[in-house]
């Protein structure tokens, strides 16, 4: 595997995480991570539509926007094929497996508005990135994103059996356990510099 494509991987994942460093993404991260199932059900259909946001956004990018001078639709043309493409994940996913459909709930039109999306189609724009590294960079992300909310849905889980102060219960040990999960993953980006 090429270097650089080793590093858009590592970088993705765990040094420059969307949700726990970059801060994107946070309403389904807090929403959606009180069970590993339908954290993972989340993840799977954000890596499905970042991914797929990803390339055709770039292909968008790339041969209709740049070559007519038309860089300054971008981000309208990027929210509607993110809106598309959840659209199509809404329905194959009420098709194929409703409870889980049911379990995401409203999260689920929320990809549509998730921040990390449209934001891996800018940077991924931003940073210059080819096909390849596009579909790399796209792919890492939505692992990160989704390892992110399956750690945070783990942590929940054992605290719902916790012993936790009555102060702290439902949201605000859920905000404290981010910050500390987010400091963790910050400490990947030291390794980088190595």
């Amino acid at each position: 595997m090429d270097l650089n494509l080793t590093a858009i991987i590592f970088v993705a994942i765990l040094a420059n995480n969307i949700v726990l460093n970059q801060f994107l993404g946070i309403c389904p991260y807090l929403g959606v991570s009180k069970r590993i199932e339908t954290s993972l059900g989340m993840g799977m259909a954000v890596i499905f539509v970042m991914t797929m946001a990803a390339i055709v956004t770039w292909v968008i990018y790339n041969v209709f926007l740049v070559p007519y001078d038309l860089v300054y639709l971008r981000t309208i043309a990027f929210i509607l094929v993110i809106a598309s493409l959840v659209q199509l994940v809404e329905t194959i996913l009420k098709k194929i497996n409703p409870t889980l459909f049911r379990a995401l709930g409203i999260y689920l039109p929320l990809i549509t508005t998730n921040c990390a999306i449209l934001g891996v189609a800018l940077l991924n724009v931003q940073a210059g990135h080819n096909i390849i590294q596009t579909i790399v960079y796209a792919i890492a992300t939505a692992i990160g994103f989704t390892l992110a909310m399956v750690i945070m849905a783990g942590i929940r889980e054992r605290l719902d059996l916790a012993d936790v102060s009555s102060y702290l219960r439902g949201a605000a040990v859920s905000l404290v356990t981010a910050g500390i999960l987010s400091l963790a993953f910050m400490g990947f980006k030291g390794i980088m510099t190595l």
